[in-house]
């Protein structure tokens, strides 16, 4: 669609906009398909009436409100997105009603739309940036979790269970319901904590009588016997172990690797964290301000978006709330702020691309869809034609705009240590009154509450 925007005072904005001619026939044909269904035309099955016998039924003025109708809202959606304008209002409608589903449509769209913030100078923004360091007990830990991995499970005799043993067990109730030859490692929460407690200190061939209390509240008696008794050896710390349980050959190669992959890790999460920094930085330091219709808006979408996401789970919404000890009233409150903060970083970033005069082309957005699509074996060009129809296609650029504006700010502020920062936060200003933002992860297009 080619849009042209002119400003208007009171942050109001005319679109006009220009609907390519297979967009005006897809819409022709759509309006068609359901007014034949609505109608009962003697001599034809219903959605089976010919256009010209529809047309003269229904007229074509009444064919072509209807398509412009049902479809100006998502032309509307699509350009908006497109100029990167954020409506706060229903716009005001301005056209001609086609004359053709062989011509193109042009439509004005007046609307009110969010201000978009002043910047400052990003590159004397002092922002912390964490410098990971892996600790030796993550390496030491990893190597512990190859050696259980590769350890050799042996009878034992002369002592009995201990946590961490692997067991044998028949399990008997007075019913006559048994478990037979039932093999579990203690200390891992498998069987109920009076069991656990139980079968600590039992020899092979012991039989205990165990008492529990089942989750209708009622009494149960269970006969235990432990059958045999087993435990992990672990082998030596050496290069044995390297050579066994990795494709290196010694174990200071071994060691090498988990703690590269430990610090790959740890440097992918402080960079995460230090973008969402860099992002709340600017919009600290610009006042932005999203509107409260928008920020409404935006917090019903993550409702619904955590609804959809109980709902797949088989968790209620009621249930979520329970468990996590919070009113209705604390989860509207909450996904408010998270709509607040999330749009008034997309403001930032959005001006912040405006300001660096970033442009993302359709063959970038298809690189993504299609390296998706492959990753979910799903057709690429199918899933390029859905998101193009739907809208989401301009979302997702202006999704790829907003992380190259991050990109090139986080690289331009001037990082500081976290020690330093925090040792600047101790020198009252008035800002410190301010209340303090939600500290969750965040990149452009990130829009589900966690």
């Amino acid at each position: 669609m080619q849009t042209q925007v002119e400003e208007l005072a009171d942050s109001r904005v005319r679109l006009e906009v220009e609907v390519p001619s297979e967009d005006v026939r897809h819409a022709v044909d759509h309006a068609a398909s359901d007014l034949a269904q609505a109608l009962r035309i003697p001599g034809f099955r219903k959605g089976h009436v010919p256009m010209p016998v529809l047309v003269a039924r229904v007229g074509r003025e009444r064919l072509y409100s209807e398509a412009v109708e049902s479809h100006i809202g998502g032309w509307f959606r699509n350009a908006a997105v497109r100029t990167g304008i954020r409506p706060i209002a229903q716009p005001e409608y301005g056209y001609d009603l086609p004359t053709s589903a062989e011509q193109s449509f042009r439509f004005t769209a007046t609307v009110a739309v969010q201000q978009r913030p002043e910047l400052p100078d990003w590159t004397q923004l002092e922002v912390p940036a964490i410098e990971p360091e892996v600790p030796e007990e993550a390496v030491e830990q990893a190597l512990e979790g190859l050696r259980a991995a590769v350890a050799e499970v042996v009878p034992v005799e002369g002592r009995p269970a201990r946590e961490g043993d692997t067991l044998v067990v028949d399990m008997v109730s007075p019913d006559g319901d048994a478990r037979h030859d039932y093999v579990v490692e203690l200390g891992v929460g498998r069987l109920i904590p009076e069991l656990e407690a139980a079968l600590v200190g039992m020899a092979a061939g012991e039989t205990k009588e165990v008492g529990y209390e089942a989750p209708d509240q009622e009494a149960v008696t269970v006969a235990v016997t432990l059958k045999a008794l087993r435990e992990r050896v672990l082998p030596p710390l050496d290069d044995d172990l390297a050579r066994e349980g990795s494709e290196f050959e010694t174990l200071a190669e071994l060691r090498d690797d988990i703690e590269g992959g430990l610090r790959e890790q740890l440097e992918r999460e402080a960079d995460a964290v230090f973008r969402t920094a860099v992002a709340d930085a600017l919009v600290e330091a610009s006042g932005a301000e999203p509107s409260e219709q928008l920020v409404r808006v935006r917090a019903s979408a993550l409702l619904r978006a955590l609804a959809e996401s109980l709902e797949r789970r088989g968790v209620a919404l009621d249930t979520y709330l329970a468990l996590a000890s919070q009113s209705p009233e604390q989860l509207e409150e909450r996904l408010l702020e998270e709509a607040r903060q999330s749009l008034a970083r997309e403001l930032v970033l959005e001006a912040a691309a405006d300001k660096l005069a970033l442009e993302v082309s359709d063959e970038e957005v298809e690189a993504v869809i299609r390296e998706e699509a492959e990753a979910a074996e799903e057709d690429a060009a199918e899933a390029i034609a859905v998101l193009r129809q739907s809208g989401r296609f301009e979302q997702l650029r202006e999704d790829l705009r907003m992380r190259g504006a991050l990109d090139r700010v986080a690289a331009q502020v001037q990082r500081i240590s976290p020690d330093l920062a925090s040792a600047r936060e101790l020198l009252w200003t008035p800002e410190q009154e301010k209340a303090p933002g939600d500290t969750k992860l965040w990149t452009p297009g990130s829009k589900e509450s966690a």
